[in-house]
């Protein structure tokens, strides 16, 4: 027998191509999907996390040719260990120096040039001036 494109068989077989195709095309979405928002939402404990807070090596931490991300590593331990919510600001200022910026209820600490970007660490404070929230940011 032979199948020329109007018959039933050949349209079959192109069926199943597009199947095949759609399911493997759906697929490595989900992967890449699952790979980029696993990442995203551990990016702060990969590039932010490697070492504890010493605050004599963040007072005097300094940009160079081989460290730009100069003080990232501590940024993690930070939020998560030594900066504890409803601390007041000037206790984070004792203990973190002067900020790189600040307005009435934030303060932000340059962390130096990490993965591809200048990355700050932002504390926010109540009108109390009680820290209530801290946070990696991109800029």
């Amino acid at each position: 027998m032979n199948e020329t494109p109007e018959s039933p068989g050949a349209a079959d077989g192109s069926m199943r191509i597009v199947k095949i195709l759609s399911f493997g095309f759906a697929a490595f979405t989900v992967i890449v999907t699952i790979v980029f928002f696993g990442w995203w939402a551990m990016k702060d404990r990969l590039v932010f996390g490697g070492e504890e807070f010493d605050r004599v090596r963040w007072a005097t931490a300094a940009p160079t040719t081989e460290e730009r991300c100069y003080r990232g590593d501590m940024a993690n331990d930070l939020k998560q260990r030594v900066l504890a919510r409803g601390m007041p600001r000037d206790a984070t200022m004792m203990l973190l120096g002067r900020p790189d910026w600040e307005d009435a209820n934030q303060t932000e600490y340059d962390l130096g040039h990490c993965l591809w970007d200048t990355h700050g660490l932002r504390l926010y404070f109540n009108d109390q001036n009680l820290l209530i929230y801290t946070r990696i940011v991109q800029h």
